[in-house]
C-alpha cells in the first residue's frame, strides 16, 4: 500500500473535518494539563464525550462534499471536482 495525498491537501485546514479533530486534540492536550485539583471540579466524562462527539462530526464532515467559491474556482481551472 502506498502512501498519497489527496488532490488538494494544501487546503486541508478549511475542512470541517480537520478542525474537528484539531479541536479534539487540542481538548485531550489541554485535559493532561489541568491541575488535579481544577479536574475534580469537572466531570471527566463530559471531556470524553466531548471529544468523541467531536472525532464523529469529523468523520462526517470528511463524507460530506464541502464547497465554496474557491474549490468552484479550482475545480473549474483543472478540470477535476474539489475533493472534502
Amino acid at each position: 500500500m502506498k502512501f498519497k495525498l489527496v488532490d488538494n491537501w494544501q487546503n486541508a485546514w478549511r475542512w470541517f473535518s480537520m478542525n474537528a479533530m484539531l479541536i479534539a486534540a487540542s481538548i485531550q492536550g489541554t485535559w493532561l494539563q489541568v491541575p488535579e485539583d481544577m479536574k475534580s471540579q469537572i466531570p471527566s466524562n463530559i471531556v470524553n464525550y466531548l471529544t468523541l462527539s467531536l472525532l464523529v462530526f469529523g468523520i462526517i464532515g470528511r463524507l460530506v462534499k464541502q464547497e465554496g467559491k474557491s474549490d468552484d474556482k479550482q475545480s473549474q481551472s483543472t478540470g477535476t471536482p474539489p475533493n472534502c
